[in-house]
């Protein structure tokens, strides 16, 4: 539920968080069918060595708790009847998580926040996943509870200790195509080693275009005057269309006892060349038709350092620094009303880094560390928008933790300091965060265990709702930036009963969240009724969220079958308050892999006077059903709540893509 947390938090309206929600669930069903045309890996490698010390190798699957997840070894017949780093995982059936492998997606299930994939420490994309051999995979450290050190939104990491090749090469090719719908994604990749390096060069093409989505819009404006104004808007033609380029060049030199030291320059490089939206627009008396355009170029080049040093047996010192420059040039319009058009030139450069100090001693382990970013984002629009948006963020975090054990009782406490400066002309805040993080796990028998996490920490808005421009939507409404927003403090409190013994995995688990004093929608009409869509740092926002899983593996290491299902509440204190209820299950079966969701979403709006009220249907042509369709109703409420009562009910059940794959692969040693 992390996208509707998100959009309750600023990043959206009400509305435009279910239609966010909904939209995506309808445009993914167009993905519709997908054949792997082609998958093709050669390789000839000799004389692995292992890049870390103290470890026993472990024939057989496994799985070891730890204060904060999962230590996962996974047998040979796992590692034998995978192709790929996605096929590993997808076997292992991980709690909350959802893996698709055609896709090369990882996501979660409860929608907590993103997943972090790395490999022995470092964090990868898609190409190093797609290239790993699973057969060198010697562990998995499955972390669901990470530190601030992780990033912002990281709810799941993934980390995946492997062997090193002294010599050989691996080359291979992964190419997918949609049957029913022009998506396809092409990769290319190639490795090579010899002694202590390693070098990977990596190219990834991906496209899109949808011509078969359309939504069905009947707006009602309650007007100062009292009267209600309505205006349906109605697509009867669009197009959407995107072209992606990414290649990435990556050296490594390792040695076992000592050392890893990686540099990485990648370039992503994407072009949409004119989306559009054919609208029959009903305005009062008067129809016409009304068309938006949307085209832009991006091109990022990212360059990436990492380096590990084994100082002693038990101290280690990691440091990573990552730079990035973003160029983005992109034009909109939309002649409802009246012809409206603008350009946004965007540059963004940003540097992120961080050393981390760790010491392995007798009764617990020690981490501290500093992570460091900077950024700076020119931002100028033209045309009918004209601003010049220049903001400078900076953020420094320091933090220490230890981890150990007493008995059966496992424990994790870490303290730190946060600092974030802010400046965007003469809007400028500096704010101070102690982000305290406490975990506690005790096991009753070898395969039931109790767990308990806090942790608190500061959050900061999106960038695009900072930005000091005001941007027309439609005829009667505007997106305006708030560039005075505060970032605010997260608190999570997660208790969580689990079991796992042989085939069977299990939990239940409770959830809570304090959101103290967030970025909150909010919608104001003007004396010449206009609509402005903004947000304020507001009272608070509270989430709760109750979750339970079940995965049995009918035959092992081959055929598991899992249930996830859980209700998820949030409670809103802002200027409108509400309640909002998600009943969600899910499950799937691996492997083969098919899949099922299901989710309702009532909402229950307090005593309050809605401005803006809106009936939508959103349907696509393109998916597996060409009459796909989901149909909600939301309601916009002005800063100072009044008299009346609503309660609106969306709900929709999807069935993931089936896919078919074949897949070829040849070794030599």
């Amino acid at each position: 539920m992390e996208w509707l947390t998100n959009q309750f938090q600023g990043n959206a309206s009400v509305e435009d968080s279910l239609v966010y929600g909904i939209s995506r669930a309808a445009r993914k069903a167009c993905a519709g069918i997908t054949f792997i045309l082609f998958s093709f890996a050669a390789s000839a490698q000799t004389a692995e060595q292992s890049i870390e010390l103290g470890e026993v190798e472990v024939k057989a699957a496994r799985i070891v708790h730890k204060t904060d997840g999962l230590l996962l070894y996974p047998s040979d017949a796992q590692k034998e009847a995978s192709s790929s780093g996605y096929s590993v995982l997808q076997k292992l059936s991980l709690p909350n998580i959802r893996i698709d492998e055609d896709a090369r997606n990882v996501s979660t299930i409860d929608n907590k926040g993103s997943v972090q994939l790395r490999i022995n420490g470092i964090i990868v994309d898609q190409a190093e996943m797609l290239s790993l051999d699973p057969k060198s995979i010697r562990k998995i450290d499955f972390i669901d509870n990470p530190g601030v050190r992780y990033g912002d939104g990281v709810a799941y990491v993934i980390d995946i200790t492997t062997r090193r090749a002294t010599s050989g090469y691996t080359v291979g090719t992964f190419l997918s195509q949609s049957l029913n719908a022009e998506n396809g994604n092409y990769t290319v990749y190639g490795k090579w080693n010899t002694g202590k390096s390693e070098l990977s060069l990596n190219y990834d093409f991906g496209y899109k275009d949808f011509d078969g989505n359309r939504m069905e819009e009947t707006a009602y404006y309650h007007l100062n005057d009292g009267s209600v104004y309505t205006i349906q808007r109605n697509d009867i033609a669009s197009r959407s269309r995107r072209f992606n380029n990414r290649v990435k060049l990556t050296y490594n030199l390792a040695d076992s006892t000592r050392y890893v030291f990686q540099a990485s320059l990648s370039g992503d490089f994407s072009h949409v060349p004119g989306d559009f939206n054919r609208k029959s627009v009903i305005d009062g008396t008067e129809e016409y038709i009304a068309i938006q355009q949307d085209n832009s170029r991006t091109g990022s080049p990212v360059l990436d350092l990492y380096y590990f040093q084994q100082l002693t047996p038990r101290q280690s010192v990691t440091l990573n620094a990552v730079g990035t420059y973003i160029d983005t040039n992109s034009s909109t319009s939309y002649d409802e009303g009246s012809p409206y058009r603008y350009n946004v030139d965007g540059k963004t450069y940003s540097l992120m880094s961080e050393a981390i100090y760790e010491n392995k001693l007798k009764p617990f382990t020690l981490s501290t560390g500093i992570n460091y970013s900077q950024k700076y984002t020119n931002n100028t629009y033209t045309g009918d928008v004209s601003s010049l948006t220049l903001m400078h963020n900076n953020r420094f975090y320091l933090f220490s933790e230890i981890k150990g054990y007493w008995g059966k009782l496992r424990y994790s406490v870490g303290i730190g300091a946060s600092y974030l400066h802010y400046r965007q002309q003469e809007h400028t805040y500096d704010y101070w965060t102690f982000c305290p993080k406490a975990a506690l796990s005790y096991d009753f028998t070898n395969a039931l265990q109790v767990s308990y996490n806090f942790q608190s920490n500061e959050r900061t808005s999106r960038i695009a709702m900072i930005s000091d421009a005001m941007i027309r939507t439609n005829s009667m409404e505007w997106t305006a930036g708030s560039p005075d927003l505060k970032p605010n403090r997260e608190t999570y409190h997660t208790l969580r009963l689990s079991y796992s013994e042989g085939r069977l995995q299990a939990y239940i688990e409770g959830f809570y969240k304090i959101c103290h004093r967030p970025n909150m929608a909010v919608y104001e009409r003007t004396a010449d009724d206009q609509f402005i869509y903004t947000q304020r740092n507001q009272k608070e926002i509270d989430a709760l969220q109750t979750a339970g899983y079940v995965n049995y593996w009918l035959l092992p290491d081959k055929l598991s079958v899992a249930l996830y299902g859980g209700l998820f509440r949030c409670f809103n204190f802002g200027y409108v308050r509400f309640l909002i209820s998600i009943y969600q299950l899910s499950g799937r079966a691996c492997r083969p892999c098919p899949s099922f969701r299901a989710a309702s979403y009532p909402a229950i709006y307090l005593p309050c006077s809605s401005i803006i009220e809106r009936t939508t249907i959103l349907s696509s042509s393109q998916s597996g059903s060409p009459n796909s369709m989901v149909r909600f109703t939301t309601s916009i409420s002005p800063t100072s709540p009044t008299a009346s009562l609503r309660k609106s009910v969306s709900s929709y059940a999807c069935a993931l893509p089936i896919r078919k794959s074949v897949r070829l692969s040849i070794t030599s040693f």
